[in-house]
């Protein structure tokens, strides 16, 4: 009986040693589901800076793609997965970096996004401490939700914020390329 118990909690460590990816200090799922859409981490990278990792990044699609212009451009059901690894990421930092990358991706024109980026801003009013979890998900026809944790933060509406904000990972000028082949799973 013993035998088969141990061969039992194997098979269920193999199985779930398999479920997931790690990178870096983190472990990202290999599958996740929103708004009831099964999701396949299409790959993950790292955001560093100055040889320190800062978090993790992945990809979630419902079919695997190399694209970033394809992704961006989709209008389906979608996840990017954030994984805060280091106590460098800060909230005053995290919102500084996220009004960057907004700048970034729309060339400096944000006025049609400007509300919609300063609620998704609100979504960092509380501390960012090592171990936390941001899923950032476009949900078609609904919008981006985001969670903390699992909690969910709130919902900002429109597929242009959805392009923007995905942006910042997958456009000409990420936050970090190493993070962009990651997520694509070109490395």
């Amino acid at each position: 009986m013993k035998k088969i118990t141990l061969v039992l909690v194997a098979l269920i460590s193999i199985s779930a040693a398999t479920a997931q990816i790690r990178v870096g200090k983190a472990i990202l799922p290999y599958e996740e589901n929103f708004a009831d859409t099964d999701l396949k981490l299409n790959g993950a990278g790292m955001r560093e800076m100055l040889w320190i990792d800062l978090y993790a990044g992945g990809l979630y699609l419902q079919n695997k793609s190399k694209d970033p212009k394809a992704i961006l451009d989709a209008d389906e059901t979608m996840a990017i997965k954030l994984n805060i690894v280091s106590g460098f990421v800060t909230q005053k930092k995290m919102i500084k970096a996220v009004r960057d990358g907004f700048n970034k991706a729309t060339f400096g024109n944000t006025k049609a996004l400007d509300e919609r980026i300063n609620k998704f801003i609100r979504f960092f009013s509380e501390p960012i401490v090592k171990n936390d979890i941001f899923d950032i998900v476009y949900v078609k026809d609904k919008g981006v939700k985001a969670f903390k944790n699992g909690k969910e933060l709130g919902v900002i509406e429109g597929r242009d914020f959805k392009y923007a904000l995905f942006k910042i990972w997958l456009g000409d000028e990420p936050a970090s390329e190493g993070i962009k082949k990651g997520m694509l799973g070109l490395q």
